[in-house]
Formats: structure tokens, sequence, C-alpha cells
């Protein structure tokens, strides 16, 4: 995470850069070029460029907190007064200030929504192959790795692993505490998820309470050692929250493209219920004697 937090960072310094290099080359081609041709040549354009890769930006850290709308406004005015203020330099002190505040203004109102707008498009790109809640892979990016990854088996000859996780009495939690903390839930199981992964690894949320977790170059028996680690961290996260819920995980592997996506995804389904029902039928027994 310190990481990732850092990049951004990094970013913000280039794309703030990008803004000092166009203010540069714009006061230069005003100030500097014989004769007239600096009143003929504009580079004023170019500052749109630093609004278009901040909403990129912003579209990918706050994917899943949605805070974009301050973000959006402050670029936008900052970018304004360099395009105004380098404007403005290039005939001090002769520029009007009644002009150079309209201008400011305008601009600002502009790369504001320009801003907007294309964050809202970056957006829309990502979320067409992520879960909006918790910002997994959705169904449609899982299908496209999985088909990457068995094409990857059959070079290599290496086995892919999937994991599939189910939360056990999801919907009492909801009926019980509201759909918040269901949402809570689901998104505590996703970061647990992140956790618990390799960055090779795609960890996905395919609807409702159902994960899926895609290993490459993993056999049964790293499966195993993985899906106790998993186990052990919801049910430590879940007793903290004192929620009466827990995770049930079935497992495939296989080698290369012998079989078909959805028949792997449902091979890892189908052992999944066998986990479920495997952890119910203690109980049913304890309650068998009860009842006779």
């Amino acid at each position: 995470m310190k990481g990732k937090e850092i990049s951004n960072y990094a970013r913000m310094v280039l794309i703030a850069a990008e803004v000092l290099l166009i203010s540069i080359l714009s006061y230069g081609a005003g100030a500097y070029l014989p004769g007239e041709m600096g009143a003929y040549i504009s580079l004023d354009v170019l500052y749109c460029l630093p609004i278009i890769q901040t909403a990129r930006l912003a579209a990918i850290h706050d994917a899943v907190r949605h805070s974009d709308t301050q973000t959006s406004t402050l670029i936008g005015m900052a970018v304004a007064l360099a395009w105004s203020a380098t404007e403005a330099a290039i005939i001090w002190p002769n520029f009007p200030v009644a002009a150079f505040l309209l201008n400011l203004f305008t601009r600002s109102v502009a790369f504001t929504v320009l801003g907007r707008v294309m964050l809202k498009l970056w957006r829309k790109s990502e979320y067409a192959h992520k879960d909006m809640l918790t910002g997994l892979a959705n169904r449609m990016e899982l299908l496209e790795k999985l088909e990457i990854e068995q094409a990857r088996s059959e070079r290599s000859g290496s086995a892919y692993s999937l994991l599939y996780i189910d939360i056990d009495r999801f919907k009492s939690l909801n009926d019980a505490y509201g759909h918040h903390v269901g949402d809570e839930a689901l998104k505590l199981v996703a970061e647990i998820l992140r956790e618990s992964s390799r960055e090779a690894d795609v960890a996905a949320r395919i609807g409702g309470d159902e994960f899926i977790l895609l290993l490459p170059d993993t056999n049964e028996e790293s499966c195993a050692v993985l899906i106790e680690r998993i186990e052990n961290a919801t049910k430590q996260a879940f007793e903290e929250k004192s929620w009466q819920i827990a995770v049930s995980i079935g497992k495939a592997t296989k080698v290369g493209k012998t079989k078909k996506v959805d028949w792997v995804i449902q091979l890892a389904d189908e052992h999944m219920y066998e986990t479920k029902r495997a952890k119910q039928q203690p109980i049913n027994d304890a309650v068998e004697p009860l009842i006779g």
C-alpha cells in the first residue's frame, strides 16, 4: 500500500512538472520569438493534458471511495492560474488586472468541468472490468484472465488453481444488521483476499457474496496452505466484529486448456458446496438425538 502511495505522489510531481514546462514554453514562445511570431503561436491547448492525466490518476486512486469533487476543482484552478499568470507575464505590467481575473475565473470553470467529465469517463473504463463495491476484478475480467492463464499453463505445463469463496450465513447478517454491514463484510473479505494473494494472482467478486481467487503456478498443496490462511484471517476478522458468519472455500487445480473456463469455475463451486455441507453435517448429527 505504501508503495502505491509513493507512486501516486510521483505521478502528481510529474504532472506539476508538466504544467511548469508548458508554462515555460508558452512564455518563451510569446516573449522571445522574433517579430510578431509569438502572437501567432499558441501552446495553451497543452494545459488540457495535465487535467486529463490528473483525472486518470484520481480514477485509479479513488476507485472505491469516489472522492473526486474537490480534487477536480483544485487542479482545475491551479492549471487555470498557471495559464493566466504565464499569459500576463509576457506583457507585464501592461496586462489588465480585470482581464487576468476574468480569464482565471472562466478557465477555472472550464478546467473543473473538463476534469470531472474525464474522471467519469476514466472511471467508467475502470469499472468495465471492476466490481464497484470492492474494487476487485468482476466476472468479465476474471474470465479473460482465466483464459490467458489456461493458455500460459498449456505452454508451460505448470498447474493453475482456482479458489471459490462463499460467505456462510451472509443473508442472516444482512437481515440482522442491514445492508451497510453486509457491504462492510464484503469489503473486509475483499481486503483479506488482496492481502493473502500475490501480485500475479487475480481476486474477483463474481456476484453477491461469492469471490474467486485465480492462482497461477499453484498446485493443490499450495492451495491447501492458502485456504487455511484465508480461513484463519476471516475467522479472526469476523470475531472482532462479532459477526456470526464464516467462509466456505472450494478449489480446482488444472493444467492447460483441457476444460472450458466456466467448467473450471463450476468445479471449484461444487467443491465449495461440498465443504459447506461437511461443516453443516456435525450440527445436523448433534440435533438428531435431541429430536428423537
